[in-house]
C-alpha cells in the first residue's frame, strides 16, 4: 500500500524464511523465530554427523547472536508479535514481547545439538535456562491451560490495547493453532534425552535431575543414579555402579550461574578447578560399584542487570537464584508494580514454601513504593516523590498466573 513501511525483516519473504542468503553466510537470526531455531537445530545436527566445519562455524556465530543479543533472561526468543519473529540486536521489550513457548522449546533442541558439536557448558546453561523458565511458563501447574506468548511484564488492563492483543493475562484452554501445548508435552516426556550424553569412554551430566541411567561405556554396563532436590537445593548425589571396576571419565557441568562448587567422592574432597574446561569438570578414575559423588552448588540470590543497550531494562534489575528467574505478582505485592523500587542495599532472603504453588523457593525483602496520595487529582507535579517501605515477595517466573489474574513483572525498578 502507498506509504506503507515494510517490516525490517521483509525481503520478498526470503528473510522471514531464513532464505535470504546461504545458511553458511548467516550471522544474525532473522525472521520467524521457531522456524529459524528448528533450522539451526538441523544445521548443528548435520554438522555433527558430517564434520562440516563451515556449517559448525555458522551455527556458533548464530548461537552467539541469539543468546547474547536477542534472548530474554527467561530463555524466551522472538521479541516481535508481528511475524512471531526476531527483530534486531538488544530489542527486548517486556510487555509487547512474543517469546512463543515453541521458540523456547526449539532453543532447547538447538542447545542439545550444539553440545554434540562442542562440549561447552554455555550450551547446557541456555538449555537449562529455557527448560526451567521460558518453556514450562507456557503451562498452568495443573497442565490444563497454556500460554502461546510468554511476556515478562503484564498489566491486564493494557491487554485491551491493539498492540498488545497477542498478550493474554491468563492462560488459555486451547488455541486455533495449537502447536505449543503438544510441543511442551513432547518436551517434558522426552526430558531424559537432555540430562546425559556420552562418548566412547566418557559420560556427561548436563542437567541435574533426579534420574538413573543404564548404559554401556567401553563395552561394559554402567548404572548411574542421580538424587537431588535441584533447583531448590544445590546438592546433587551421584551413585556410580559399573558392573566391574572400570576407568572412564565423568564430565560434570558446572553451571555458569554458580559462584562456588564443591565435589566429594566417597567423602573425600576433589579440587575440580584444574579439571574444569569450558564449563565441565572432567573426573577420570577407576570407578567401582557404589562409588558416591556429591556435588554442592552455591545458590545465592543474585540481582541481574541487562546490557546497557537493552533500553527496556534501563534502571531495572531481575532476581535469579540458581537457574530460576523470579517475578513479582500483584497477588503478593499489590497493584501498580511499576511503582515498586528495590533499594540497592535491600537484604534478600530465600526460603522454601511447601504449600505455595506446589512447593517453591520464594525470595522476600523490603522494597519501596512511591506515595501516590501526594498527587491528589493532579497528573504532573514538580516534586520529589515520597516513598514508604513495603515487604515484597518474588516467585519463580514459570509459576506465575496460577492464583488468578493480575499484574506481573520480571524486571523491577532499582533505587
Amino acid at each position: 500500500a502507498r506509504g506503507e513501511t515494510k517490516p525490517f525483516w521483509y525481503d520478498g519473504g526470503y528473510r522471514y524464511h531464513q532464505a535470504h542468503i546461504p545458511v553458511r553466510e548467516q550471522k544474525q537470526a532473522v525472521g520467524h523465530a521457531v522456524r529459524a531455531l528448528y533450522m539451526y537445530t538441523a544445521m548443528a545436527g548435520l554438522a555433527a554427523k558430517t564434520g562440516d566445519e563451515s556449517l559448525k562455524q555458522a551455527c556458533q556465530t548464530l548461537w552467539e547472536n541469539v543468546t547474547k543479543r536477542q534472548m530474554y533472561i527467561t530463555g524466551g526468543v522472538g521479541s516481535s508479535a508481528f511475524g512471531e519473529s526476531f527483530t534486531f540486536d538488544f530489542d527486548l521489550p517486556n510487555d509487547t514481547v512474543y517469546a512463543e513457548t515453541c521458540a523456547s522449546i526449539a532453543l532447547v533442541f538447538w542447545a542439545r545439538r550444539m553440545l554434540e558439536l562442542e562440549m561447552d557448558g554455555k550450551y547446557a546453561d541456555v538449555m537449562e535456562r529455557a527448560l526451567y523458565n521460558g518453556t514450562i511458563s507456557g503451562m498452568d501447574l495443573d497442565g490444563k491451560r497454556f500460554f502461546y506468548v510468554n511476556s515478562l511484564e503484564v498489566w491486564p488492563k493494557a491487554c485491551e490495547r491493539h498492540d498488545k492483543r497477542h498478550v493474554k493475562p491468563v492462560r488459555q484452554k486451547w488455541f486455533s493453532c495449537a502447536c505449543c501445548p503438544p510441543n511442551l508435552a513432547r518436551l517434558i516426556a522426552s526430558i531424559g534425552h537432555y540430562i546425559y550424553s556420552q562418548t566412547s569412554d566418557a559420560l556427561f551430566v548436563h542437567l541435574y535431575v533426579g534420574s538413573n541411567i543404564q548404559t554401556e561405556i567401553g563395552g561394559r554396563s554402567v548404572e548411574i543414579v542421580q538424587e537431588t532436590n535441584y533447583p531448590w537445593d544445590g546438592t546433587v548425589r551421584l551413585t556410580i555402579s559399573p558392573e566391574s571396576a572400570q576407568e572412564f571419565t565423568l564430565g560434570l557441568r558446572i553451571p555458569g550461574w554458580c559462584r562456588g562448587a564443591e565435589v566429594t567422592i566417597n567423602g573425600e574432597n576433589v579440587d575440580i578447578a584444574p579439571l574444569t574446561k569450558k564449563g565441565y569438570a572432567y573426573i577420570r578414575r577407576v570407578w567401582r560399584q557404589g562409588d558416591e559423588m556429591v556435588l554442592h552448588f552455591s545458590m545465592p540470590v543474585e540481582r541481574i542487570k541487562a546490557h546497557p543497550q537493552v533500553r527496556a531494562n534501563a534502571g531495572k534489575v531481575a532476581l535469579q537464584r540458581g537457574p530460576i528467574v523470579y517475578c513479582l505478582e500483584e497477588v503478593d505485592n499489590g497493584p501498580n508494580l511499576a511503582n515498586l523500587f528495590l533499594p540497592r542495599d535491600a537484604k534478600l532472603e530465600a526460603h522454601f514454601e511447601p504449600d505455595l504453588l506446589e512447593g517453591v523457593v520464594v525470595i522476600t525483602g523490603i522494597a519501596e513504593r512511591v506515595d501516590e496520595s501526594a498527587w491528589n487529582d493532579e497528573l504532573y507535579r514538580p516534586i520529589e516523590p515520597r516513598t514508604y517501605q513495603v515487604p515484597f515477595r518474588a516467585i519463580p517466573y514459570y509459576a506465575w498466573c496460577n492464583r488468578g489474574e493480575g499484574e506481573m513483572t520480571v524486571w523491577v525498578n532499582e533505587k
